[in-house]
């Protein structure tokens, strides 16, 4: 990839986090929302990364985790309905797995997926 490729990825990438809106107006009540995610790979050693994000009322309400595949393509999981359905609920915890639909010439399918726990915490008010 060139470098006015990267540029061009990196500003649609921050583009759509912008139009995805703040968490504190997507779901007003939410005082915060942690994600904690296992990436597998298909490989010897599957886990390839242990991570923790953390949403506050100022972050992007974007919930799409990139596949940390290099050569994946239109993959990713989107956890967007997975959040926007426990709020909806006004649940605090859930807990799944999900597949990386994303291809690549050198991918095969089901090339990586996560385990992923989510946690909502809402502010007092919206009790």
């Amino acid at each position: 990839m060139n470098r006015q490729d990267y540029f061009a990825k990196k500003e649609l990438n921050k583009q759509t986090r912008v139009d995805a809106g703040l968490v504190s107006d997507r779901f007003p009540g939410v005082s915060g929302i942690v994600i904690q995610m296992i990436y597998y790979r298909k490989l010897a050693n599957p886990v390839h990364m242990i991570r923790t994000i953390n949403f506050f009322p100022t972050s992007y309400a974007y919930f799409n985790m990139e596949c940390m595949m290099k050569e994946c393509v239109d993959g990713g999981f989107d956890l967007a309905q997975v959040i926007s359905s426990l709020i909806k609920k006004h649940k605090k915890l859930v807990k799944g797995k999900m597949v990386c639909k994303g291809e690549g010439e050198s991918l095969a399918s089901h090339h990586a997926s996560i385990s992923y726990e989510i946690n909502i915490q809402y502010s007092k008010q919206s009790k």
